[in-house]
């Protein structure tokens, strides 16, 4: 029996995708393995959508330790890593996210010796397909492909095309059928949850798509992926209203971007700090310990260190939980790309430095308040030397040890604090 790898970068869409990848195969009679020595074919989904660099290092590094072995390069793929990859290993294969049923036809024509590239731009839901989970007690649950934004530094349109939201009786299949195989643990994801129906009218339809999903009689929780504030905007005391459900994680994910809104009408972000201040001020006004989770880009085109210090203030001012930190990098065809005055990558560097010393003080000031913490979490990580990773109400990511599995709900006190993670004791 033919044996196959998966190794998977980027967001949780693209381990869906893997996810659904695997189980086609599996269901076609292809051994899935967990380790690429023990494998004839490797599959590597790759994200391009934050650069191609980091990308083509992936790639050139699996061929080459594995260079016997047949190599099939999945997921966001752009004309420029086709070509950069292409001028160094001929026989590579490709199979972009838009085609991702046809994985089984791929690799039978790649163990046939055949060069295949599977890069057209078909249109379908990617949804109650077989899965072979990366993880048995989550579900992850795709709710529509690419966004409904134009930002001039992101590369998702070019690659995901136009906004196609999923149906919602067929989400919600999704959900149960998920929970039925024994998930604890739902994410609703996408690239913008935010966007969800605006293909098919002028406001979002997700509180709607979260009110039925929390609505099945079984015990879970689910964890709602990155909005973007432009839509969440005209929708928002009703999505407050959905995260009071006791089975909604009290966790927003909320990308800001920029603390400057001169920086940020040029990323055509179409809101401004107000407004991204106001949504976070008034989800913590009705959702006791809310984590905030957010993301700011430094080093975008014109960025002044004045401009810089408005995104530091900023996020001193609202200590998120959680803070994603990227340095700019110009993508191949996007509108930032060509703006004059691209910073320097040592600048850029030196920002990313000082806001990411600051955050982990914020981190930790942040985590000291759950010291002395009792209640339930659900453990549903594997954690190093011999622990495990379970979430509270909160999705705060606790750290146990002790006699316990994966889909476990067990009782913790939290007794010590990293930036990080909280670091329980489970109560018997």
């Amino acid at each position: 029996m033919t044996k196959i790898y998966f190794q998977t970068h980027g967001c949780s869409t693209n381990q869906s995708e893997s996810e659904i990848m695997m189980g086609l195969l599996q269901k076609a009679n292809f051994d899935i393995v967990d380790k690429p020595i023990n494998a004839d074919i490797l599959v590597i989904n790759i994200c391009t959508v934050k650069g191609e660099g980091t990308a083509l290092r992936h790639i050139n590094k699996l061929s080459e330790e594995f260079s016997d072995k047949k190599l099939i390069v999945a997921g966001c793929l752009t004309r420029g890593i086709l070509e950069d990859v292409r001028e160094t290993k001929e026989n590579i294969s490709f199979i972009s996210t838009h085609n991702i049923k046809s994985i089984v036809e791929v690799v039978e024509e790649v163990l046939n010796d055949n060069v295949i590239a599977a890069t057209g731009k078909d249109e379908y839901e990617k949804i109650n397909l077989p899965k072979v989970r990366k993880n048995p007690v989550v579900g992850i649950i795709p709710i529509l492909n690419s966004c409904a934004g134009y930002c001039s530094y992101c590369s998702v349109k070019y690659v995901k095309g136009k906004l196609l939201s999923y149906n919602m009786q067929d989400i919600e299949q999704e959900a149960i059928r998920s929970l039925n195989d024994g998930c604890k643990e739902l994410w609703v994801t996408s690239q913008d949850n935010a966007a969800y129906m605006l293909d098919k009218g002028s406001v979002t339809r997700l509180p709607g798509l979260i009110e039925n999903i929390c609505n099945i009689d079984k015990k879970f929780f689910l964890r709602i992926g990155m909005m973007n504030p432009t839509h969440l905007l005209d929708v928002l005391p009703e999505m407050i209203d959905v995260y009071k459900s006791d089975k909604v994680f009290k966790f927003l994910h909320l990308p800001i971007q920029s603390g400057n809104n001169e920086i940020l009408k040029l990323m055509k972000r179409q809101y401004t700090v107000d407004d991204f201040k106001d949504t976070i001020n008034k989800f913590r006004s009705k959702i006791p310990n809310l984590t905030i989770s957010t993301d700011i880009i430094v080093g975008f085109p014109t960025e002044t260190e004045e401009q810089f210090n408005d995104s530091l203030n900023l996020i001193k001012e609202i200590k998120p939980d959680v803070l994603n930190i990227s340095r700019f990098q110009a993508r191949r065809g996007t509108e930032a790309a060509k703006m004059d005055g691209q910073i320097h990558g040592r600048d850029t560097k030196e920002r990313s430095r000082i806001l990411t010393e600051v955050f982990i003080n914020i981190a930790r000031m942040n985590n000291e308040k759950w010291l002395d913490w009792e209640g339930e979490i659900l453990i549903d990580e594997k954690g190093k030397h011999d622990t495990f990773v379970g979430r509270n109400f909160a999705y705060r990511p606790v750290i146990v040890a002790g006699d316990v599995k994966l889909g476990d709900y067990v009782k913790v006190k939290i007794k010590n604090i990293t930036p990080y993670d909280l670091r329980g004791e489970i109560i018997y």
